[in-house]
């Protein structure tokens, strides 16, 4: 193979391979090879359905459909060959009112985007597509930027335009291997020799699993059989007909040649291929399975009469990416500082434009040009990448495609693989649980105070909601136990730990030994990268503790900008400690009672870090938490923890105490003003502009971000986060749209309803010349719902309790 050497190694000739070769030479990347194994398209590419969809679930996910879109506007003017591009437009029906709600409410979300989609009454979903009978049609969503391409011509125009670029297309080339030093692959063995490389991106679909683990790094992204089919050609379609989807009959449509291509999302496809894609899979079909086929094709048949009257020319039944959560995997792995991941696309087709586009901005400059968590390969945690837990469900989430996706609904295939030590006691207690990276954890907990339920609702109360409110005051006006061991927990020790976490965090670590920090780590942006609390424990050995979903990606932040020379050491200590978060009016009280420690105020004060002794245990304990309240986080090893919980409890018997789970927590942290990060919180944001300039430590030197933060603060944010209320329950839990005399100003990053001050809360960033604004509106399933904007904090605004 001529050329041994190249800066940039692409593994992978689909679309989303060959769209980020396209978009690196369109920056001007010339040193590029892309590897296919077989010919391009040959994976599931040539097999792909071509429908292009855009609206997602945030903004910023829709912002890369859309830049999808625009590429395929430019893109056979640009290359010169035709991709059959149809921006015929794009009809969603609701056949049921839960269906209908589901539409209003990303309808609601288009409007805070500014991305243009209408509903439609039933009639005009009938004139649009005439072929669809009205039975039990209560509404539509109308998109009419979206539309339809040839998977096939889409690839080899990307290929070509990379081509004409400089990029160095290598067919018929499997790779074998990885050569490595450290933490960068230096290069990249084939069955035609080695290729020297300094960056490798990983675009190998469904065999994306198998080359990560040549490379050593773990993902969750995996292949689900996936069949759909073509009908004779005897159907009078125009370039007008638009894609057609019908989620309550699980089936989609596309229009072909005179012909209709039909395809569907039924429960219980089978994972391909568990233990890794074989490489010598190419261009290949899976036998049609007809009781897997009938699931989707007799709803759709009484949805379209035609399709009894015409018959089935062609059956497709292929492998086609989708990991362990349903969502793409993109970004730098976070076990290698060379090796990027573009995999487990399901819509990979419409995806392929905008994904390629960000996966070249990561790659040339560090950064995807927008915050793309939902997609972030460090999202998941390695228990995620398990072959067992990936092969449940990715065939779960490829099932729930259409299902309706209720607020706070769990999936529930691959449970109980993480178990916190005491969740035994915790299910004797009646908890509910649900997943967050492989943890269980309690949701909320059946006591049968209240008649309850784990019932989702759009537009009502959901079932847990009174029982919930229980636990809510419990913790505000008493006394409760809340299991957060799923925290992620870390040590950075070493002789130069203090100058190393003062160079990456934005607030001051250089306090007393035994001091809790509450800090962000910014990018040279100012974006917050992470929010996390830092307890110094000596000069030499800190600890650090974050969000169950984000020790991959926190962690990760951390060792990159730790000294290279190995005198500061990073370790996960997650396993090692169970948390224990005693809380309440009365937590003192009880902790007092089963420990000879001094728990006072004056010798256990807000913030303090101190180890003592609980029963016949002992742990660390912490004056922190995220609910509001007197209370501690109690870090107790892990096989102490059971006795640590049992004597806690039996001690707060006669105080009443409970057990409470995380809905509760959210109800809570949203009356107390703080932030999530991934919601209020993103590479995207500022601490100034989030409320959170009290974290930002300018005069203590030089830190990542100080340079952009100092800007910030001397020029004012242009926006602000502001918290507004609604009276009563209202059903909103972020993702509205914010308006102000009639215009849309925003989109709510979180909303839920606060038990003790009995109205609905949301936070929103606005235009700072808003933020002193009071009456706005918030809409949500195409309701009005007057706003008011309140103080940040509307619980214990002075922090008067937290710090009694």
């Amino acid at each position: 193979m001529s050329g041994t050497q190249a800066r940039i190694v692409i593994i992978g000739g689909g679309a989303i391979g060959c769209a980020i070769a396209y978009h690196l030479a369109r920056s001007g990347e010339r040193d590029v090879v892309l590897l296919e194994k077989a010919q391009l398209t040959h994976g599931s590419t040539w097999h792909a359905a071509g429908l292009v969809g855009q609206l997602r679930s945030k903004k910023n996910l829709t912002r890369l459909m859309q830049n999808s879109v625009a590429v395929y506007d430019r893109l056979e003017a640009e290359s010169g060959q035709a991709i059959d591009w149809k921006k015929a437009g794009s009809l969603r029906i609701a056949a049921s009112e839960e269906r209908l709600a589901e539409i209003r409410r990303s309808l609601t979300q288009a409007k805070g985007f500014g991305f243009e989609a209408h509903e439609i009454a039933p009639r005009e979903a009938m004139e649009r597509f005439p072929w669809m009978t009205g039975d039990g049609v209560v509404g539509a969503a109308w998109i009419p930027s979206d539309g339809y391409i040839d998977p096939y011509a889409l690839t080899q125009a990307y290929a070509k335009v990379a081509r004409a670029g400089g990029v160095r297309i290598r067919e018929g080339v499997l790779v074998t291997g990885f050569e490595r030093e450290g933490r960068r692959i230096t290069g990249v063995v084939t069955d035609h020799g080695t290729i020297a490389c300094e960056i490798v991106v990983n675009a190998a679909g469904i065999w994306a699993k198998r080359i990560g683990e040549m490379a050593g790094v773990a993902l969750a992204a995996g292949a689900v059989e996936h069949q759909y089919v073509v009908t004779e050609k005897k159907i009078d379609v125009t370039a007008e007909t638009p894609t057609f989807r019908d989620p309550d009959r699980i089936f989609y449509l596309k229009p072909d040649v005179k012909a209709f291509a039909i395809g569907g999302w039924e429960q219980g496809a089978p994972a391909c291929w568990p233990r890794g894609v074989p490489f010598d899979f190419g261009r290949e079909l899976f036998p049609e399975n007809l009781d897997r086929l009938e699931l989707f094709m007799l709803p759709a048949a009484e949805r379209l009469p035609i399709l009894n009257e015409i018959g089935i020319q062609t059956v497709i039944n292929g492998p086609i990416p989708v990991s362990a959560d349903g969502e793409p995997v993109m970004g730098l792995a976070p076990e290698l500082d060379n090796f990027y991941v573009a995999c487990g696309f399901t819509a990979g087709i419409a995806a392929s434009g905008g994904a390629g586009e960000a996966m070249a901005n990561w790659i040339l400059h560090g950064d995807p040009g927008m915050d793309l968590w939902p997609f972030d390969v460090r999202r998941f945690s390695p228990h995620q990448a398990n072959r067992r837990y990936l092969a449940q469900r990715s065939s779960e989430a490829y099932g729930d495609y259409y299902a309706i996706h209720w607020p706070g609904a769990e999936l529930h295939t691959a449970r109980g693989g993480r178990l916190s030590p005491i969740h035994h006691l915790l299910t004797a207690n009646k908890a509910v649980h649900g997943s967050k990276a492989g943890w269980e954890r309690p949701l909320w907990f059946d006591t049968g105070a209240v008649a309850a339920s784990e019932t989702p609702s759009f537009e009502h109360k959901p079932g847990w909601f009174e029982a919930v409110g229980r636990e809510h005051a419990a913790v505000r006006e008493g006394v409760a136990l809340i299991d957060q061991t799923s925290f992620c927990k870390f040590e950075v020790t070493g002789p130069g730990a203090l100058a190393a976490l003062q160079r990456i965090a934005a607030n001051d670590l250089d306090r007393a030994d035994g001091t809790c920090v509450y800090t962000q780590l910014c990018n040279d942006r100012a974006g917050v990268e992470a929010d996390l609390t830092i307890m110094r424990l000596d000069a030499q050995r800190f600890y650090i503790v974050t969000g169950s979903q984000f020790g991959v990606r926190d962690s990760g932040w951390i060792a990159r900008h730790l000294p290279g020379d190995g005198a500061v050491q990073l370790r996960d200590v997650t396993p090692a400690y169970a948390v224990i978060n005693l809380v309440g009016p009365k937590a003192r009280r009880v902790l007092q009672e089963t420990t000879d420690d001094d728990v006072s105020n004056e010798a256990f004060p807000y913030l303090a870090v101190r180890d003592i002794e609980i029963g016949l245990g002992r742990v660390r304990a912490a004056r922190v938490g995220y609910v509001g309240e007197l209370g501690w986080e109690l870090h107790v090893p892990s096989e102490q923890a059971p006795h640590v919980y049992q004597t806690l409890r039996n001690a707060g018997e006669k105080h009443g105490i409970a057990d409470v789970g995380y809905r509760a927590i959210e109800s809570l942290r949203l009356e107390k003003g703080y932030v999530y990060w991934s919601a209020e919180v993103t590479p995207d944001t500022d601490p100034y502009e989030a409320g959170l300039g009290f974290c930002v430590a300018l005069d203590k030197g030089g830190f990542i971000g100080r340079e952009a933060l100092a800007r910030i603060k001397a020029d004012g944010p242009s926006r602000r986060l502001v918290t507004l209320t609604v009276d009563g329950f209202a059903p909103l839990i972020g993702g509205e749209a914010v308006l102000c005399e009639g215009q849309v100003v925003g989109t709510t990053t979180s909303a839920g309803y606060g038990y003790t001050v009995g109205r609905t809360i949301a936070f929103a960033y606005v235009p700072a010349a808003l933020a002193r604004a009071t009456d706005f509106v918030v809409e949500a399933y195409g309701i009005s719902y007057p706003a008011i904007r309140g103080p940040r904090t509307l619980h214990d605004p002075k922090s008067e309790r937290l710090k009694s």
